[in-house]
């Protein structure tokens, strides 16, 4: 088990210069012009999967790395060059993480490449559990899979809202209820495979922020999945919910298993729009003179930027203890993960707020990137599970009690 290290071994400043140099000739070119656009950036897409960046062999290689701190040095530097963009590349993640997080090793091995397809032939994935009802209250899902014997199929009924990738993805990863009496305990997770009938995208949203990222409803509408489809297996299921049935704690909740691996990469991911704004802003104060000296020079900017910097490694730090707890497999005692995730949402926010403030009237306009910083920050706070929800798991693991 490797010691915890804030000292990134050789391959990993490799792959960080790696990722950095594609973030910064890449995407940020491209940054406003797909934000503009509200659209999946394709060639960008196809960009990274030249160079395998856009692959499941990498995110394998990242995700397994022992310390854990590969896939948030990944989510900080493609961030950092655009969240909107980072977001059409990791997007597909999701659904594999839900893949990951609940599906057999035979599972995983079959659906895992099918998320990524091939440079020549590319694919998304994406996975669904929010609905119009159930956000931050995953054990509300109305989304029903009920099990055709005769057939060994799943039939998947319901809408799914807010879901990256939504509709257009190759493959879709959705929890629903099997058992609805049970509430989250009642829940599984389903692969519906590419060309399954059934399954549409409904409204796809125009965003504040991260609009080079495809956000949409899925709508299944009596969407037949094999039983193979069932991550996990028929039997292991049938298992869980008899022990649920009896009043036996639940191992957890399949959507809750996937949100706990991707916490802290989703930290990761602010601390590189965060870090892009506070950099950005460091030069623009050293440049721009106001009463014949740099603004910088004025303690009102240099305090700025010194709690700038400050917020930001202290995000880093948390994320990396989190994934580093993750990957060695220490339990999250006291909410780290939703820590990390918590801390660094709202560091971008107030980070790339400071970096507007600090440029005045140009840092609202478009021609610097800063005012699509701040835009990009605020959903950080939101999904993933909100601030509000953060809070209320790490009040739980630190008190003992059921805070509501």
């Amino acid at each position: 088990m490797p010691d915890f290290s804030l000292e990134l071994n050789e391959d990993q400043l490799q792959v960080q210069k790696w990722v950095h140099d594609f973030a910064e000739s890449v995407i940020r070119p491209a940054a406003h012009e797909w934000d503009e656009r509200e659209e999946t950036p394709w060639p960008i897409i196809e960009e990274a999967a030249k160079i395998g960046l856009y692959s499941f062999d990498f995110v394998a290689n990242a995700f397994t790395d022992p310390t854990g701190l590969l896939m948030p040095v990944v989510n900080e530097e493609l961030t950092w060059g655009d969240a909107g963009i980072a977001l059409a590349i990791l997007g597909s993640t999701l659904g594999l993480a839900g893949i990951f997080a609940n599906g057999t090793p035979e599972q995983l091995m079959e659906w895992a490449p099918q998320c990524f397809g091939t440079p020549d032939d590319l694919k998304l994935a994406a996975f669904c559990v929010s609905e119009p009802d159930a956000g931050s209250d995953v054990s509300s899902l109305r989304t029903r899979a009920v099990y055709d014997e005769a057939k060994d199929e799943w039939v998947v009924n319901g809408t799914k809202t807010w879901i990256t990738n939504g509709g257009i993805a190759n493959t879709h990863v959705v929890v629903a209820s099997v058992d609805p009496e049970l509430g989250a305990r009642g829940q599984a997770s389903f692969v519906v495979p590419e060309g399954t009938p059934g399954v549409a995208m409904g409204q796809k949203f125009k965003k504040m922020g991260i609009r080079a990222s495809h956000t949409a409803e899925v709508i299944f509408d009596d969407c037949r999945v094999p039983g193979r489809c069932l991550l996990g297996g028929k039997e292991k299921l049938d298992a869980k919910l008899a022990r649920a049935r009896e009043g036996q704690r639940s191992s957890g909740q399949a959507a809750m298993k996937t949100f706990e691996a991707t916490r802290p990469a989703v930290g990761a991911q602010a601390v590189g729009i965060a870090r892009a704004a506070y950099e950005y802003s460091l030069d623009y104060a050293k440049e721009r003179k106001q009463f014949g000296r740099p603004i910088i020079d004025n303690q009102g900017i240099a305090f700025k930027i010194a709690d700038m910097k400050t917020r930001v490694d202290a995000s880093r730090l948390l994320v990396w203890r989190a994934a580093w707890m993750g990957a060695t497999g220490k339990p999250f005692e006291a909410g780290e993960g939703s820590m990390s995730k918590l801390f660094a949402g709202e560091t971008a926010v107030w980070v790339t707020e400071q970096a507007i403030q600090i440029l005045g009237g140009a840092g609202y306009v478009r021609e610097h990137p800063v005012e699509r910083w701040h835009r990009d920050a605020k959903i950080y706070t939101i999904f993933e599970g909100t601030s509000e929800i953060q809070r209320l798991i790490i009040a739980r693991a630190v008190s003992g009690m059921h805070v509501r």
